[in-house]
C-alpha cells in the first residue's frame, strides 16, 4: 500500500514504527500537497489539516482513504461539507507518540463508516477503537488534563516534579509520570489540547494552569 504522510519528520517516523516498513511510503512536509502524489498514494495520515486542505483534497483526487488529525479540531468541523463522496475520511490522534500504540484511536462522523474502517485497519494489520467525535478525542483528553493537574501541584508548592512523576507511575502504574510525558508530547503541544478543549467545553477542568502557560512559552 502507498502510504503518504503529510507533516514532521517525527509523524513519517511514527507511522513507519506502527505500519511497518512493508508500505511505500510517501512523504510531504506541508500543505498545498503536490498533486503527483495524491495521484499515487492510496491513503494518506495528515497531521497538519486545515479546512482547506479538505477542499484540495476532493478537488484533486477522489478514492483515497484519509486519516485526520484531530487533536484539535473535531472531523465534522474539518469536513464541513467539502468532502468527496469517492474518499473516505477518519479521525486519529497524531499529537507526538500518540500513534504508535497497540489501538490506533480512531473517530467517524457517522455509523456506515464502520465497516470500511475495520477493513482499512486490517490491511495496516492495527487494532482500533472507535471514539467520540470530540476535540481531544479520548486519550489525549485524559492525558493532557493530567499533565494540567500536576502542574498545578507544582504551583503550589505540594511536591516537586520528580516526586509527581514517581508517585503517579506506582499509584497509577503509568508508563511515564506527567511530566516526562509533557516532555515527550510536547508542551506546546498539550497546551493547544487544553485550550482547544476549554474553548469546546468551557470546562474548568481544562482551565490552564499558569506555570504550563508559562513553559509552552504563551
Amino acid at each position: 500500500m502507498k502510504i503518504l504522510v503529510v507533516g514532521d519528520d517525527q509523524a513519517l517516523s511514527e507511522c513507519q514504527q506502527k505500519f511497518g516498513d512493508w508500505h511505500i511510503w510517501l512523504y510531504a512536509p506541508s500543505h498545498p500537497v503536490p498533486a503527483n502524489l495524491l495521484t499515487e498514494a492510496d491513503m494518506i495520515f495528515d497531521f497538519i489539516p486545515q479546512k482547506e486542505d479538505i477542499a484540495h483534497y476532493s478537488k484533486e483526487r477522489g478514492g483515497l482513504i484519509i486519516f485526520l488529525n484531530t487533536s484539535l479540531i473535531t472531523l465534522s468541523e474539518l469536513l464541513d461539507g467539502t468532502r468527496n463522496a469517492d474518499s473516505a475520511f477518519f479521525g486519529f490522534c497524531g499529537l507526538p507518540t500518540f500513534l504508535n500504540r497497540d489501538l490506533l484511536e480512531v473517530s467517524v462522523t457517522c455509523a456506515d463508516e464502520l465497516n470500511a474502517l475495520e477493513t482499512i485497519c486490517a490491511k495496516l494489520n492495527t487494532k482500533f477503537e472507535c471514539v467520540a467525535d470530540q476535540v481531544g478525542l479520548v486519550t489525549p483528553r485524559i492525558i493532557c488534563m493530567i499533565i494540567n493537574e500536576a502542574y498545578f501541584t507544582l504551583e503550589e508548592g505540594t511536591a516537586i516534579r520528580l516526586d509527581i512523576d514517581l508517585a503517579m507511575k506506582l499509584g497509577t502504574n503509568y508508563p511515564y509520570g506527567p511530566f516526562e510525558w509533557a516532555s515527550r508530547i510536547g508542551i506546546s503541544n498539550v497546551y493547544s489540547v487544553l485550550k482547544a478543549m476549554y474553548a469546546a467545553t468551557k470546562d474548568e477542568r481544562y482551565r490552564i494552569s499558569a506555570l504550563l502557560e508559562k513553559e509552552a512559552g504563551l
